[in-house]
């Protein structure tokens, strides 16, 4: 594949080759740090791909994004990417990360859950998404490592970021909302995605528990009307 640079001398179009990504490290297997913080990573997908079916995005967890030829990837524990397409051969070697370049924009969103004093969430790795120009930047730190707000957003003021208590990402059109309750048999404070009225965006199993219950209540709703389905 290759991209196309204009050449303003004599209005000629150059075919460059794209980078050769035969050497870059696209998965170390390095495993996640802890049983909570892989969870939550597969809450937040799995929301997103349960009630935007219909939409194209990319939602994916620990994954790494190379974002500026040279320099090694940033790997957040979540980003959304809206507007581009799963590739269709995710084992090929340029298509089993996000490479910027091959996709055209950087994410729209970055989440970090922190899980030690040293991951850098609030200063190297704000400072990378802040220059790769990432709209919002999430910082979920449930046990308090870096300071009493258990949640903080930066917004994508300009060129530098401003955190905000704005919980809705009207950029994405989505929201945020801390919940306590539990996913996948695992009792927590959890982050969790909302629409802008702070209702919960359902997982696959709520979705289906919710239709379970509606079923049943319309079969016994049709039984008081002297109607029996059995």
């Amino acid at each position: 594949m290759v991209a196309q640079v204009q050449i303003p001398t004599n209005n000629e179009v150059k075919f460059i080759p794209k980078p050769d990504v035969s050497n870059l490290i696209t998965e170390d297997d390095t495993p996640v740090d802890n049983f909570g913080s892989e969870k939550q990573q597969r809450f937040l997908t799995n929301i997103l791909y349960n009630v935007r079916k219909e939409q194209v995005f990319l939602a994916c967890a620990n994954v790494g994004i190379y974002y500026n030829i040279g320099q090694p990837p940033i790997v957040p524990d979540f980003f959304l990417s809206l507007d581009v397409t799963t590739p269709p051969n995710l084992w090929e070697k340029n298509h089993r990360c996000y490479l910027v370049w091959e996709f055209g924009k950087t994410p729209e969103v970055a989440i970090e859950i922190v899980s030690n004093k040293v991951g850098g969430e609030l200063d190297e790795k704000l400072k990378i998404y802040q220059n790769m120009r990432v709209i919002y930047y999430v910082v979920f730190d449930p046990q308090k490592y870096l300071s009493e707000q258990v949640l903080r957003i930066f917004k994508l003021m300009g060129i530098n970021y401003q955190e905000t208590s704005e919980t809705w990402l009207e950029g994405v059109n989505l929201g945020l909302t801390l919940w306590e309750g539990e996913f996948e048999n695992f009792k927590g404070v959890w982050l969790r995605w909302c629409d802008e009225n702070a209702n919960l965006l359902l997982t696959g199993d709520e979705s289906a528990q919710k239709a379970e219950k509606e079923l049943q209540e319309l079969k016994e709703k049709l039984r008081q009307q002297g109607i029996n389905l059995d």
